[in-house]
C-alpha cells in the first residue's frame, strides 16, 4: 500500500479549503437572500457584509462542531495510513454535491454532504464498523428537528413582531425594519460562519492526526484545533461567501414567497437563534435547512398560499437525497483510490 506523501497532505488540505470556499458560495445565498431580496443592500454589499461577519465568526463560539464532525469516522478503527484517502474521497463526494445542486438552483446543505461524503469513504474503506453512527445518528435527527425548529421560530418570531407593531404606521415600521434587518442579516452571517466553517476544520484535524502532528499522546476522540487551521478554514468560507451564489439567492430570495424587510428580519433573527444554539451545543446542522425554513414560518403568517410550496417541495426532495448521494459519490471516490493506493 502506498503511504500518503507529505505533498498529498497539503493537497488534500488545500481541497479541504476549497470544500469551505465552495460551501461560502453555495451558502451565500443563506446570508443575502434576504437583505438583498428586500433590497436592504445591493447584492454587492452585501455579500461583503456577510462575508465580513462570515470571518469574525472565528472569534466567537468555539469549536464544538468541529470535534462532532471530527468523530464520525473512527480514528481507533481505520488504519491510520488510509485516513488522507477517506478524506479526500469524502471531499470529493460534498464539492461534486454542491457544484451539482449550485448549478441546479438549489439550496442544499454542504453539511450534509460532507457528512455524507465521510460516512460512504468510511464505510467503502472499513465496512459499517468505521463509523461512528451515534454521531451520524445525531446529524441525521436534527437534519428533520432543525428546520423544523426554524420554521417555528420563524412563525412565532413573526406572528409576535406583527402583533408589537399593528398599530404603527406602515411606512415607518417598514423604515424601522430595514435599518433592524442589517442586525438581523449580521447575526445570521455569524452564526452561519459559526457552524459551517467548523465542518472543514472537523475534517482538517484527522488529517492532522493520521500524519502525527499532535504527537503520539494525544487522545483521537479528543483532538485539538490549531490555530492556523481556524483562520484558514474561517478566512476561506468568508472568501466564498464573498464570491456569491446569485442563482440561490433567486430561489431564496425571490421563489419561497415574498419578502418585505420585516419578513427578512424575522427569518434572519429566527435563523440565526436556531443555528447559535445548535453551535454551543457541538450539533453540525445545515444553515441551509435552517434559513429555509424559517422563510417559510415567516410567509406562512400570512397565509399558507403565499408560500410556494411547489418549490419548497423540490427543496426539500434535493435535501433528502444530499446525504445519500455524496455518501455513494464517497464510495466510489474511495473504491477508485483503493485500487490506485492498492490497498
Amino acid at each position: 500500500m502506498i503511504e500518503a506523501p507529505t505533498i498529498l497532505i497539503i493537497a488534500i488540505i488545500i481541497i479541504a479549503l476549497i470544500f469551505d470556499f465552495t460551501n461560502g458560495f453555495h451558502d451565500s445565498a443563506n446570508s443575502i437572500s434576504t437583505v438583498v431580496s428586500t433590497k436592504v443592500l445591493s447584492p454587492r454589499n452585501a455579500v461583503v457584509f456577510a462575508a465580513f461577519f462570515n470571518f469574525v465568526a472565528a472569534f466567537g463560539f468555539g469549536v464544538a462542531v468541529a470535534s462532532t464532525i471530527s468523530q464520525i469516522v473512527e480514528l481507533n478503527y481505520v488504519r491510520t495510513e488510509i485516513i488522507p484517502y477517506i478524506i479526500l474521497s469524502a471531499l470529493t463526494g460534498a464539492i461534486v454535491w454542491n457544484l451539482m445542486t449550485w448549478l441546479s438552483g438549489l439550496p442544499t446543505s454542504s453539511s450534509h454532504a460532507l457528512i455524507g461524503g465521510l460516512s460512504g469513504a468510511g464505510i467503502s474503506a472499513a465496512g459499517l464498523a468505521a463509523i461512528k453512527w451515534s454521531t451520524v445518528s445525531l446529524v441525521a435527527i436534527f437534519m428533520v428537528i432543525s428546520p423544523l425548529i426554524g420554521l417555528f421560530c420563524g412563525f412565532l418570531f413573526m406572528a409576535g413582531v406583527l402583533n408589537l407593531t399593528r398599530k404603527a404606521n406602515k411606512q415607518s415600521a417598514e423604515n424601522y425594519f430595514r435599518r433592524l434587518q442589517l442586525c438581523s442579516a449580521a447575526a445570521y452571517s455569524f452564526s452561519h460562519g459559526t457552524n459551517d466553517a467548523q465542518k472543514t476544520m472537523g475534517i482538517i484535524v484527522p488529517l492532522l492526526f493520521s500524519i502525527g502532528y499532535f504527537g503520539a499522546a494525544v487522545n483521537p476522540n479528543h483532538l485539538p484545533v490549531p490555530l492556523w487551521v481556524i483562520v484558514a478554514s474561517y478566512s476561506a468560507i468568508a472568501f466564498g461567501t464573498l464570491s456569491g451564489g446569485w442563482r440561490i439567492v433567486k430561489t431564496m430570495g425571490y421563489k419561497i414567497t415574498k419578502l418585505r424587510p420585516v419578513h427578512g428580519f424575522a427569518a434572519e433573527t429566527a435563523g440565526a437563534v436556531t443555528i447559535l444554539g445548535a453551535s454551543v451545543a457541538g450539533i453540525p446542522v445545515s444553515t441551509t435547512h435552517v434559513i429555509c425554513s424559517s422563510i417559510m414560518g415567516v410567509g406562512s403568517t400570512m397565509g399558507a398560499s403565499t408560500v410556494k410550496w411547489g418549490v419548497a417541495r423540490s427543496i426539500m426532495i434535493a435535501w433528502l437525497l444530499t446525504i445519500p448521494v455524496s455518501a455513494l459519490i464517497g464510495f466510489l471516490s474511495f473504491a477508485v483510490i483503493r485500487v490506485v493506493i492498492g490497498y
